[in-house]
């Protein structure tokens, strides 16, 4: 039986390989995600950069909204006027990695999303930064021991801010921007 151009046989084999391919990937990101990666200090132990570089930098932040999770919808209360992100200079969450500058995750990430995560890192301008949201984000959760869910985001990436919480509150997700805000200038937390 033929489908289009190609027949059932030669569809089956084309899904195989791209199945095997997936699964190879995956098995060799969860062989190299064993240890976390470590955090960043050298900003800590350097004197602040330039500072009008690093001003323009922290008030001009465009977050990259990455919600897996119930994390996201206290991300998008941030949002909305009540808690009003837009006086931080990120109002603009993009909806693409080659526009944001800032990841914002929030949820719990699984190792089937991981390459996809890294992915969307990777295309990511630099200066890039990464904020984890929530205790699913930072550390598995309440998930940590599943064999599927990645136990912390800093297994993958390179974080720079960790919002703790279960969801953590808006507030919470605000005062994680004002410290990366500090980080950006060079300032000393």
């Amino acid at each position: 039986m033929d489908i289009g151009l190609y027949s059932l046989d030669e569809i089956d084999a084309r899904l195989a390989e791209v199945d095997e391919r997936e699964a190879q990937e995956l098995i060799d990101m969860m062989a190299s995600s064993q240890k976390p990666i470590p955090d960043d200090l050298e900003w800590l132990q350097n004197g602040p950069r330039n500072p009008i570089l690093g001003w323009g930098q922290s008030w001009s932040i465009f977050p990259m909204a990455f919600g897996l999770a119930c994390c996201a919808f206290e991300m998008m209360a941030c949002v909305f006027p009540r808690f009003d992100q837009a006086r931080f200079g990120m109002e603009a969450l993009r909806p693409t990695p080659r526009q944001a500058d800032m990841l914002l995750i929030s949820g719990t990430v699984t190792w089937k999303m991981a390459p996809i995560v890294r992915r969307l890192y990777d295309q990511m301008a630099e200066p890039k930064w990464v904020v984890a949201m929530g205790a699913c984000a930072t550390s598995g959760g309440t998930f940590a021991s599943s064999y599927s869910v990645v136990p912390g985001v800093n297994r993958i990436l390179p974080v720079d801010v960790y919002i703790p919480g279960c969801p953590p509150r808006p507030e919470a997700v605000l005062n994680s921007f004002l410290l990366l805000k500090k980080k950006i200038k060079g300032e000393h937390l």
